[in-house]
């Protein structure tokens, strides 16, 4: 599923326009009844609404569900932020209609003029949409203060006043909605952490804006849904045996880390990959073979794995969970980069010895992934001082590299060396636990030794994980679910990728 940015939604609305049967006030309309008809399924029925408008576009969209509740015998109050000329020609026109059902309609000019807003009232705030260029200031800006600090219900139409589509809102006064009512698709806003406070439960509102658009125009960033699922996921043959689902190998694990090495292995093998060998240290070996009976162990080193370098045979080749910050691991590492021709899953410490061994970078195989936390990505890369501009410089990073990193969170970015960026909707916050990176490292490593293409394997592999925690959080809640559970909802999590 695309996400088109905001100047790209704009021309999707002017190219609906153009070639449907329908007028731009006619748009406005077709969205305020969606916004009308989710305010009554939802049952706000019996709530008194106050209406706050800018006038743009966005207010107009308030204008019209103003009307529409109104008209529909609810209670409604009105308020105009004055700007000192008049709205757009829609507003205008929208203004006009709503003056013929009430004349509760008030026009704030300074603070003085704010009304008193009761707790069981609920708020609709249209003051400004995604056409917004610079944070609310002055009398606007108080007046979202105002907004945020009564405590009622909030509802924004189609993103929370203050909050940008397409950049960092750090700056800027935001409203704090409970719910935002958008159309047509996600904003790109919405899928960063640091905006979490404000946009609430997102509804995606379904205005039939014209789909030649959608198909004909390309995104740079994209959700991963079923339906991009289904057509990477690579059926069974009848036939098959071990050898073609692939030989993974696991550089995993030390002494007193073997638990990441485990659940490495086990997810691996969970993954459908054809064989598996973990590379582990003598400390660890009879963990291992205790632990994953299906996995065939290389022992070197003691208590961490030391001078291994014979991966070429293997399909797929996973390093770092638990193997422990050691001197000599900068060597094992470019060992493996040169030796290895294929792409190579690399996380947890891998990932931090590179970042204290920066030239390991410009070492690391084409197409191999990487999967950093936020503050293991800052530590490779630099700090950023936003999560858009972590998603530049991830992006960045791809290209220059010609890497996949997968920058896990709540909604994971992989990011590609094309400049294409990718966000999941799987996944929970119960997946915030030791364990669970390692877990995905094991998924990847499987997946890419199955045939998958390193895109394919980021794509999909993020997305089980994501989904085998939800029916871990489903199973056991996302409080008391562990690393382990979302092992055991892979099974589940593919049974639902291949119906």
């Amino acid at each position: 599923m695309k996400i088109f940015s905001s100047t790209q939604i704009k021309n999707w609305d002017d190219y609906t326009i153009a070639h449907q049967p329908v007028t731009s006030n006619e748009l406005m309309e077709r969205a305020a009844m969606k916004c009308y008809e989710w305010l009554i399924e939802s049952d706000f029925n019996n709530f008194t609404f106050k209406i706050f408008c800018g006038k743009g576009n966005n207010g107009g969209d308030g204008l019209a569900i103003a009307r529409m509740l109104t008209e529909n015998k609810r209670i409604v109050s009105v308020y105009i932020l004055e700007s000192g000329g008049l709205g757009t020609d829609d507003f205008q026109n929208n203004l006009a209609r709503l003056y013929t059902c009430t004349q509760d309609i008030n026009f704030i000019q300074s603070e003085k003029q704010f009304p008193q807003i009761n707790h069981d009232e609920i708020i609709i705030d249209a003051l400004f949409g995604t056409g917004l260029t610079r944070p609310p200031e002055g009398i606007a800006g108080m007046l979202i203060h105002h907004i945020n600090k009564v405590g009622a219900t909030v509802i924004s139409v189609d993103v929370p006043s203050g909050l940008f589509s397409d950049k960092s809102s750090k700056e800027s006064i935001v409203v704090k909605a409970d719910y935002t009512l958008t159309f047509q698709q996600y904003k790109l806003a919405f899928l960063m952490a640091e905006n979490e406070l404000f946009f609430g439960k997102i509804i995606v509102l379904d205005i039939n804006l014209h789909e030649k658009f959608y198909k004909q125009h390309d995104a740079r960033n994209e959700l991963i849904d079923i339906d991009l699922i289904r057509k990477i996921y690579k059926p069974r043959r009848a036939f098959s045996n071990k050898g073609h689902f692939g030989h993974a190998c696991l550089v995993a694990g030390s002494y007193g880390m073997m638990g990441a090495a485990v659940l490495a292995a086990k997810a691996c093998l969970k993954s459908g990959v054809g064989k598996l060998t973990s590379v582990v240290c003598k400390k660890g070996y009879d963990i291992m073979q205790i632990s994953a009976p299906e996995a065939m162990c290389m022992v070197y080193g003691n208590t961490f794995i030391k001078d291994f370098k014979d991966a070429e045979h293997f399909n797929a080749l996973g390093i770092g969970p638990g193997i422990g910050m050691h001197e000599s691991h900068k060597e094992l590492l470019q060992l493996l980069f040169k030796n290895f021709k294929g792409a190579i899953v690399i996380d947890a410490d891998a990932l931090n010895i590179i970042s204290e061994n920066k030239k390991l970078l410009s070492l690391i195989p084409a197409n191999s992934i990487l999967t950093p936390h936020p503050k293991e990505f800052d530590k490779l890369f630099g700090k950023s001082n936003n999560d858009f501009e972590r998603m530049e410089l991830a992006l960045t990073k791809s290209q220059q590299y010609k890497i996949y990193i997968i920058l896990k969170g709540h909604h994971t970015l992989i990011t590609t060396p094309n400049n294409k960026g990718y966000f999941n909707f799987t996944g929970n916050a119960g997946m915030a636990k030791g364990g669970s990176g390692d877990v995905l490292t094991g998924i990847l490593t499987g997946l890419t030794a199955q045939g998958y293409t390193s895109l394919e394997a980021c794509l999909l592999g993020v997305y089980l994980h994501g989904m085998a925690g939800d029916i871990a959080a489903n199973k056991f809640s996302q409080e008391a679910m562990i690393a382990g559970d979302i092992i055991e909802g892979l099974g589940e999590a593919f049974k639902q990728v291949v119906k």
